[in-house]
């Protein structure tokens, strides 16, 4: 996905999981694309926009107020891949 889908897809997901009360949502960003070998080991921000992106999004702006917490899934849930974000009960 695009960012822009992407945080519309994401605010539409935590807003219908907020309306179900649902306490806990698992978000998969994935890992980003593999390096090109002609790549520089250094040039690691370049991949996995959506990884770095969620995160920021999560903590800032109007998604925030919906977020009680979040933090890397557990490995067997996705690991750095995923985050596992707990929801603010709606009011």
């Amino acid at each position: 996905m695009r960012q822009r889908d992407a945080y519309v897809a994401l605010r539409k997901l935590l807003k219908w999981a907020q309306s179900k009360d649902y306490r806990h949502v698992l978000l998969i960003t994935g890992k980003g694309s593999p390096r090109a070998s002609t790549e520089s080991f250094y040039e690691e921000k370049t991949r996995g926009v959506l990884r770095q992106a969620v995160p920021h999004w999560l903590a800032h702006g109007d998604l925030a107020p919906l977020i009680v917490s979040f933090s890397e899934a557990p490995r067997r849930l996705g690991g750095e891949g995923a985050l596992y974000v707990r929801l603010r009960r709606a009011k």
